[in-house]
C-alpha cells in the first residue's frame, strides 16, 4: 500500500528515486533485509510512476477524443451548410 508521502510524489521524483533504488540493488553490497526493503520501496515507486503515466494517458486520450469530436462536428456543420446552399 502506498503512503500519503508516495501519493504526493511527482512522476519525476518517483522515477528518480526508483532509478536510485535499482542502482543500489544492482550494485549489491547490501544485506538481505536491506535488499528486500529496497525492492519493496521500488515496487511502491513503480506503482506511483504507473499511476502518473496512466493519468497522462487518460488525459491524452480525452484530448484526442475531443479533437475527433470537433472535427466531426465541423464536418457535419460544413455538410449542412453545403446542403442548405444547394436548395
Amino acid at each position: 500500500m502506498t503512503s500519503k508521502t508516495d501519493e504526493a510524489l511527482g512522476y519525476e521524483q518517483a522515477r528518480d528515486e526508483l532509478i536510485e533504488v535499482v542502482r543500489r540493488l544492482e550494485t549489491g553490497g547490501t544485506t538481505l533485509e536491506e535488499s528486500l526493503a529496497l525492492w519493496e520501496r521500488g515496487e511502491e515507486l513503480a506503482k506511483v510512476c504507473r499511476r502518473w503515466l496512466d493519468g497522462a494517458r487518460a488525459r491524452l486520450d480525452a484530448a484526442l477524443a475531443g479533437e475527433d469530436e470537433q472535427e466531426k462536428d465541423g464536418a457535419a456543420a460544413q455538410g449542412t451548410a453545403a446542403d442548405a446552399g444547394s436548395e
